[in-house]
């Protein structure tokens, strides 16, 4: 039997369908700098404070947006403008015509599957709260985009 992310386009799916697909990874809630010159986008080991860095999920998801202005919401017309979406996302995934992976939570019917295969950001990051914002490009990553932690 199919799973809904194989037959609904990202564009039909309903709410409930569209936040299932979140890994819980993490990796979109890292601090990325820009390169201005470029438009290189690089992670940090910095996540936004509102991360629980030992869940990977947002604290206050509800209320995000008010709290953290610069926090975005994906929806299907978004996902091909943020090109800094990980490889790993499966909304960049599913957007490019590509499979889940066999951890994604949806594959493996169970939250923690992201975990164990180390894709997500659990145990090496620094909340922001921590880290002056002039410091961030010393823990720039090269990880994020990588299948395996």
């Amino acid at each position: 039997m199919s799973g809904f992310w194989e037959t609904t386009p990202l564009s039909q799916m309903n709410h409930a369908q569209w936040e299932a697909l979140c890994d819980g990874c993490g990796k979109c809630c890292l601090q990325k700098l820009e390169d201005e010159d470029s438009g290189e986008v690089f992670y940090t080991a910095i996540s936004c404070t509102l991360l629980d860095t030992d869940t990977c999920r947002c604290q206050d998801y509800p209320h995000r947006l008010a709290r953290v202005p610069e926090c975005l919401t994906l929806n299907p017309g978004k996902i091909s403008e943020l090109h800094w979406l990980p490889t790993t996302c499966a909304y960049r995934l599913l957007a490019e015509k590509k499979d889940l992976p066999e951890w994604h939570p949806l594959i493996s019917g169970d939250p923690e599957s992201v975990h164990r295969a180390g894709i997500s950001v659990k145990g090496r990051v620094l909340s922001e709260e921590h880290v002056h914002e002039d410091e961030w490009q010393e823990h720039i990553v090269h990880w994020v985009d990588e299948s395996e932690g």
